[in-house]
């Protein structure tokens, strides 16, 4: 095995830099959605948007623990550089690799957000294609 130098968890800085941008949108994206459900469902009290409004719950859980598993793995990577920099290179080594299982994680758990996301958009759909068949 290679001798890991401080280049290696640097390339990651722009990884997650770009995956913590794209987890922030999705969050701003599901607080604009829930507050606009909000309003409505102050208005109408229907059912169906208390359906909604817990997958955006679900969702939004999914994508606090995404933020927090990418954090912590850049968190990791900056300590792995400290840990090279200080001459201990086995440990960082060590540090470095859980870094990687922490950014596994929060992608996997991006996978099942992206999941739970897509079968909600076929309810949508489906409802549309029921609405549409009923003329």
């Amino acid at each position: 095995m290679e001798e890991l130098t401080l280049t290696t968890p640097a390339l990651l800085f722009s990884a997650i830099s770009l995956i913590m941008l794209a987890y922030t949108n999705r969050f701003l994206a599901y607080a604009a959605v829930i507050r606009n459900l909000h309003g409505i469902y102050l208005e109408k009290k229907e059912v169906s948007l208390l359906r909604q409004i817990k997958n955006l719950k679900l969702r939004l859980t999914l994508t606090k623990w995404m933020q927090i598993f990418g954090i912590s793995s850049l968190l990791f990577c900056v300590v792995t550089m400290f840990l090279i920099y200080v001459h201990l290179n086995t440990t960082a080594v060590w540090v470095f690799g859980f870094a990687l299982i922490l950014l596994i994680i929060s992608l996997s758990l991006l996978i099942k957000e992206i999941q739970i996301s897509t079968q909600a958009l076929q309810h949508h759909i489906a409802d549309i294609e029921g609405h549409l068949n009923k003329k």
